[in-house]
C-alpha cells in the first residue's frame, strides 16, 4: 500500500491529524507492505508508526517567577494592578481591624472604666462588630468624648 494511505489510516487509528503521525524512515518498506488496518495496528504497537507530541508552552519561566514572588520579589508598586481592596482579602483585613479595635476597647475599659460605662461596653462591642468605627482612634475618640 502507498505510504501516504498508511499514514491516513494510522491517523484515524491514533485519533490525530495526518501531520502528527511519524513514520520511521528506516522501516518504510515494511510500512508499504501493510495492507489491512490490522497490519497498521501491529506497526503502531512495534513503534514503527508513532504520534508526535503536541507542542506545549514551557512552564519553567512561570515556575521561576512564582518562586521569586513567594520570596517577596516582583511585587513592587509598578507591578500592581487594581485597587488595594481588590488585592487584599477583605475578610482578613476586616478581622485584623476588628481585633485591633476590640483590643483597644479592652485597654480603655481598664484605664478609663467610667467613660466606657457611660456608653456601655456591650454597646461599643456591638458597634465594633457592626463596622461603625473606621479604626482604633475612632473607638478611643468615641469613648473619651463620652457621646
Amino acid at each position: 500500500m502507498n505510504a501516504k494511505k498508511v499514514k491516513e489510516i494510522s491517523a484515524r487509528i491514533l485519533k490525530v491529524g495526518k501531520s502528527r503521525v511519524l513514520v520511521d524512515q528506516e522501516e518504510i518498506e515494511r510500512v508499504k507492505e501493510a495492507i489491512t488496518k490490522d497490519d497498521v495496528r501491529s506497526l503502531i504497537s512495534e513503534g514503527i508508526i508513532k504520534k508526535s507530541k503536541r507542542p506545549e508552552q514551557s512552564r519553567a519561566r512561570a515556575r521561576k517567577l512564582k518562586e521569586k514572588k513567594r520570596k517577596g520579589r516582583k511585587k513592587g508598586e509598578g507591578k500592581r494592578r487594581g485597587k488595594y481592596k481588590t488585592r487584599a482579602k477583605r475578610k482578613k483585613s476586616w478581622i485584623s481591624k476588628v481585633r485591633a479595635q476590640r483590643r483597644t476597647l479592652k485597654e480603655l475599659r481598664k484605664s478609663n472604666p467610667k467613660e466606657v460605662e457611660k456608653i456601655g461596653y456591650g454597646k461599643l462591642y456591638r458597634m465594633i462588630k457592626g463596622g461603625y468605627f473606621k479604626g482604633k482612634k475612632y473607638v478611643e475618640k468615641k469613648v473619651l468624648e463620652g457621646k
